[in-house]
């Protein structure tokens, strides 16, 4: 069969030029099984050239290359692609299809900014689109720095990685933010309780909250290539790997509710460290209100208008019942220190 002819010296995919896009201009690779994979001219692809064993990967950073996308038979989704939402879609071409998927970015610690993706997946080649620069796409690219047997794959088989990828990028969302969870809780536990640890969990709240609202609307997008309907025509092993990002997508659904669980239970322990505080602010008081109204009583029974030896002491009853005095407020201390009430 024969091998796609294309210009532009061979490179290994995991050169320099292949990690950084050109600016505006497409970024291709030709993963060849039987050959060494290079980076090629993206205006000299041959489409119809393309073997069994080969791999187009085209990755364009900024505006859609409409005379590429022409050139491969794919000026349908422009339309989808000029007017699109930026929200995860899928739209079924026949011979192709447009998927597109919205990745995270961590831009700052807990600030997750979704990063959309758009992928045009024909017979034997793929063509990613994006606005701004995606780390997975970088790593994917550092990771291949030798030739590689990614031709032997399939589009759809390459596509179901990429969407790996893509969704790895939830799960590592979810690590940072169970880290910060544990971290908060340790010091809930360990340290005097402030309220400023309330914007804390405001900000681990509204997190959680982000990360549910960029991943839940992949539902119908997964569970529409889970089915067997979409592609009816691709293998059963490809069909697997489409079932397989499914199950995918629903752990890292139920990863993110079990994070937002977890912060829920952070706010809970402050609740719980908060009333534990006010229990024992409320404890010592009351045992300080008991102690002064004691003494009061003593001084009270004092006071009373009757004769006793007491009052013609002088000086020395007054020092005496003083003593007495402190010597019950150091005894009710020393009860309270040992029962731990202060």
């Amino acid at each position: 069969m024969a091998r796609a002819e294309v210009r532009g010296a061979p490179a290994s995919a995991g050169d320099e030029a292949a990690v950084d896009a050109n600016g505006d201009s497409p970024h291709a690779v030709l993963f060849d099984a039987d050959g060494s994979d290079r980076e090629v001219d993206a205006a000299a692809i041959d489409p119809a050239s393309l073997s069994e064993h080969q791999l187009l990967w085209v990755d364009q950073q900024g505006p859609p290359p409409e005379p590429l996308l022409r050139k491969l038979r794919l000026e349908a989704a422009l339309p989808a692609l000029k007017e699109g939402d930026g929200r995860p879609s899928l739209q079924n071409f026949g011979d192709w299809f447009l998927l597109r998927v919205v990745a995270v970015g961590r831009p700052q610690p807990l600030q997750f900014a979704g990063q959309v993706l758009t992928l045009l997946v024909g017979r034997n080649f793929v063509v990613s689109l994006h606005r701004e620069p995606l780390d997975y796409m970088k790593q994917l690219l550092q990771r291949e720095r030798a030739d590689t047997r990614i031709g032997v794959l399939s589009a759809q088989s390459f596509t179901a990685s990429l969407l790996d990828w893509q969704m790895t990028s939830y799960f590592d969302a979810v690590t940072e933010l169970e880290e910060e969870v544990d971290r908060l809780e340790v010091q809930l536990l360990t340290q005097p309780i402030l309220r400023e640890r309330v914007p804390e969990l405001a900000v681990l709240r509204r997190a959680a909250s982000r990360l549910r609202r960029l991943l839940t609307p992949h539902r119908m997008v997964f569970g529409a290539m889970a089915r067997p309907d979409f592609r009816p025509d691709d293998s059963e092993e490809e069909q697997a790997q489409l079932r397989m990002l499914n199950e995918r997508f629903e752990r890292a659904l139920d990863a993110i509710e079990v994070a937002r669980e977890l912060v829920i239970g952070s706010f809970e322990l402050f609740a719980t460290r908060t009333a534990q505080r006010t229990n024992e602010t409320m404890r010592v008081l009351t045992f300080v209100t008991v102690l002064l109204g004691s003494l009061s009583v003593m001084a009270g029974a004092l006071g009373m208008n009757f004769e006793a030896p007491i009052f013609r002491t002088g000086s020395r009853g007054f020092i005496v019942t003083l003593s007495v005095m402190a010597v019950v407020v150091i005894a009710a201390l020393l009860v309270a220190k040992r029962r731990n009430w202060w």
